[in-house]
């Protein structure tokens, strides 16, 4: 069953799940809960080192300075927590990223969608970011994302 997307001004989605990545212990829990009182992004993206999610991840790294200042930053996958490591140091990334292998988040947030490549359909995870206010509501939805638009979309309302 597909869960709609939330949309500015309802609650967030309440999750844990392990993450890996500064400032955090890789596989430690983290909940959303946890960061009530900061502004929170999102990104969901489809796979590890793959290019569109690699030039993604690398935008972010690249304006990190400026956007760690404005918000918790968080990359969603549903790659397990080693792929993450990998991912992380092979780009040095400077951000955290979440594991959902079970793929409750995705699913929380609306973003486990039906894709189509080469005629064959499968579900798989939409390249959406939410920006989450200080308290928990959505503040923002960016669906099908494009990478290289990306952290110029999120510094617009950050």
């Amino acid at each position: 069953m597909m869960h709609p997307r939330p949309q500015p001004g309802d609650p967030a989605p309440a999750f844990s799940a392990p993450v890996v990545g500064a400032p955090y212990a890789d596989g430690e829990i983290l909940s959303l809960d946890a960061l009530l009182g900061r502004k929170v992004v999102l990104y969901f993206y489809p796979k590890d080192d793959t290019p569109g999610c690699t030039t993604q991840a690398c935008g972010i790294r690249d304006a990190w300075g400026e956007l760690s200042r404005k918000a918790a930053v968080f990359g969603v996958s549903i790659d397990p927590v080693k792929k993450h490591r990998k991912f992380i140091d092979k780009y040095a990334l400077p951000f955290p990223l979440i594991s959902d292998e079970d793929q409750r988040i995705v699913q929380a947030y609306g973003v486990w969608v039906e894709k189509s490549m080469y005629g064959k359909t499968y579900l798989g995870t939409e390249r959406t970011t939410f920006v989450i206010d200080e308290k928990g509501r959505i503040a923002a939805v960016f669906p099908q994302v494009k990478p290289a638009e990306h952290v110029d979309k999120l510094l617009s309302v950050l």
